[in-house]
This record gives structure tokens, sequence and C-alpha cells, in this order.
């Protein structure tokens, strides 16, 4: 039996477009990182703070999968919709802020055939296993979820 890596080295290389880009690639693919167009940006991607909810919510897509998926609960259609309270006084050089996002709410709706039982664990899973929410989490960060279930 093949035993997969317990720590993977990521590598990602960021070519400096111009002061508000960044375009990086990592594995065969290049992702840009921009500002928009009001804070000298030319808006051809999403912002760094935008890229950090965005993460989170990748994250808990593949994360709820796979313990759905190892559970034995099927998911249908899924969307993830992420609200975030970023406070940007840090990111304008006002102040240092602790905690930049102070709460990001999730509303997660899913087709399943998953019991409730079955859902309490793939929730409280998620928040073991998601390793961009225990990063945001360790930050302060207030993560709300509401899950809204349907069935298949």
């Amino acid at each position: 039996m093949i035993r997969p890596k317990t720590t993977v080295d990521m590598k990602l290389a960021g070519t400096v477009v111009h002061h508000a880009r960044i375009d990086i690639a990592v594995r065969d693919l290049t992702m840009i990182v921009d500002e928009p167009a009001a804070r000298g940006g030319t808006n051809a991607g999403i912002t760094p703070t935008e890229t950090m909810v965005s993460a989170l919510v990748g994250c808990t897509n593949v994360i709820s999968q796979r313990i759905a998926h190892r559970d034995g609960v099927h998911f249908g259609a899924m969307t993830i919709n992420a609200h975030a309270k970023f406070d940007r006084r840090g990111a304008a050089l006002e102040e240092e802020i602790e905690t930049p996002f102070t709460t990001i709410a999730l509303e997660i709706d899913v087709a399943t055939d998953a019991t409730e039982a079955q859902m309490e664990v793939i929730k409280t899973d998620l928040a073991r296993f998601c390793p961009i929410a225990k990063v945001l989490r360790a930050a302060g960060t207030v993560i709300e979820e509401t899950w809204n279930v349907r069935p298949l």
C-alpha cells in the first residue's frame, strides 16, 4: 500500500506586473491577484483579501465533500456564499489591526441524502479539518456557518 505524504511542499512563484498586480504561478496554473481600478489596479483578478475568503469557500467545499464521501453521504447540488467583514485600516496603513477579518458568514446550501446526525458530524469535522478555517479562527476571525440542507 502506498501511503500519501503527510507534509507537502507548496511552491508558488509571483511575477510582479505592477504595484497592484501580481501573477502567481502554481503547478501548471496562473492566477492573477490585482486591485480594482479605484485603488490603482487593473481589476484583472481578485484582491489579496478576496483571495483569502475565496480560499475559505474552496476549502469548505473540498473538505465537506471529502467528509461526506468518507461517511457514505452523497452531496448533490451545492452552493457556498460568503459575506466577510473586513477591517481594511491595516491594509490602508492607517493602523495595525489584530484581526482584519472580524467575521465571515458562510451560507451553505446542499442537497443530500444525509440524516441530521450525519450532517452534524460533517459540520463538526469541517471545523476540525479545514486548514483555511483553522488559520482564520486562530487569527480571531469568527466563522458563522448557516447550512440549508434539502433532500436529494
